[in-house]
């Protein structure tokens, strides 16, 4: 259970988020969607600790994030390019986290095996570094990374953004095999409609740093959306 309480941030005199109550449960696949300056990276990042909100806490698994880093060994994330070590080898950057989650040489191998497709023979072996790689081939790196050590809670900030529409559908199936089971909670954030209401069961939009929906995702839910965005 992911607990967003009473969570604003303010810059000087601006309001950037207000936000209520958000419960999110354990299992859920939870879509983020607004303009842009709804709020919606600012959320994920003081979620992840990387921001202090101005009132309010969100407390993951009972651990309040900005009060303990217990949180961390449970929780994988890529908001953006900087969550990489872009002087490293994607296969280096990858050891590199799998050592952080517990993980030898050899469960790192594993484990990137399975997302072969995924990488569609782009990433790993390339001889390159992260900063060389293209903004799809980075992210992919990143979201892959993220997925590492079995977390039990997922964050990804526009994760579909600069990946070619292949990859984008590879992508789609990632995120619904790690919610089958229920017991891993996955975050996304998206400008693209279709795609957040494709991979989640339930979505919120900000807008200007507010909730102004909270929807269980059925087959009327992208027209809702579209409806409310065309406004």
């Amino acid at each position: 259970m992911i607990t967003i309480d009473t969570i604003s941030k303010k810059y000087g005199k601006a309001e950037v988020l207000n936000v209520e109550k958000i419960d999110i449960p354990t299992g859920q696949s939870f879509g983020l969607v607004g303009n842009n300056g709804a709020g919606k990276t600012t959320l994920f990042n003081i979620l992840l600790d990387l921001i202090r909100p101005t009132t309010g806490k969100i407390s993951n698994h009972n651990i309040v994030v900005n009060e303990s880093e217990e949180w961390k060994n449970f929780t994988g994330s890529f908001i953006d390019e900087s969550f990489l070590i872009t002087y490293l080898t994607p296969e280096e950057y990858f050891d590199f986290i799998g050592d952080l989650r517990g993980m030898n040489k050899a469960d790192v191998a594993k484990f990137l095996s399975k997302f072969d497709e995924f990488f569609n023979g782009e990433i790993v072996g390339k001889k390159k570094y992260l900063r060389d790689l293209s903004k799809g081939n980075q992210k992919k790196a990143g979201i892959v990374a993220a997925l590492m050590g079995n977390p039990q809670v997922v964050i990804l900030d526009e994760p579909f953004a600069n990946l070619d529409p292949t990859t984008q559908i590879r992508l789609k199936k990632i995120i619904k095999e790690l919610t089958e089971n229920r017991e891993i909670t996955v975050l996304v954030s998206s400008h693209d409609l279709t795609h957040v209401t494709e991979v989640c069961e339930r979505i919120v939009v900000l807008d200007k740093g507010a909730v102004v929906k909270d929807i269980e995702t059925s087959e009327a839910t992208l027209k809702e959306l579209e409806s409310y965005f065309a406004l």
